[in-house]
């Protein structure tokens, strides 16, 4: 797979080339079609799993990379739904240790996800408009699928 452009300068991800056209994907919706090979430029320098991962929110993404299991993702949901937080109170309504706490916490707020914020006093964190809108965005990606496999199929 290779990582091919547009006249438009527009990213797409090259899947099966012919003599006469080319099966491209868009990285942003997935949405397979042909165009002529005339249309495309290679991208040579341009890592394919990367275009393909482009399609995605870049706040999704970086909420993807900073989570990497329930815990982590569950930790990072409480700050955006709760937050601000103190370091008192993460440590009191949940099982991690004060060390994976605050490893925790230092990946996200690496990321960008997370900032101190004071809570009662007391030293904290507050999830960052970043992740606010990447938590909704899965919310709400979750909510349609449950929307859309719920309903009936037409007849």
């Amino acid at each position: 797979m290779r990582t091919v452009r547009d006249d438009d300068g527009n990213r797409y991800l090259l899947v099966k080339q012919s003599g006469d056209s080319s099966l491209i994907r868009d990285p942003e919706t997935g949405i397979e079609r042909y165009v002529g090979n005339g249309e495309l430029t290679a991208v040579d320098d341009a890592d394919p799993l990367a275009t393909a991962a482009a399609g995605i929110d870049p706040g999704v993404r970086r909420l993807l990379t900073a989570t990497y299991d329930d815990q982590s993702l569950g930790l990072l949901i409480e700050l955006v739904d709760r937050g601000p937080l103190s370091t008192v109170a993460l440590l009191d309504a949940y099982t991690l240790c004060e060390s994976d706490l605050h490893g925790l916490l230092a990946e996200f707020r690496a990321a960008g996800l997370a900032v101190e914020a004071k809570q009662a006093g007391q030293r904290g964190y507050n999830a960052t408009a970043l992740a606010e809108q990447a938590v909704e965005q899965l919310r709400g990606g979750a909510a349609a699928a449950a929307d859309d496999a719920d309903a009936i199929p037409p007849e």
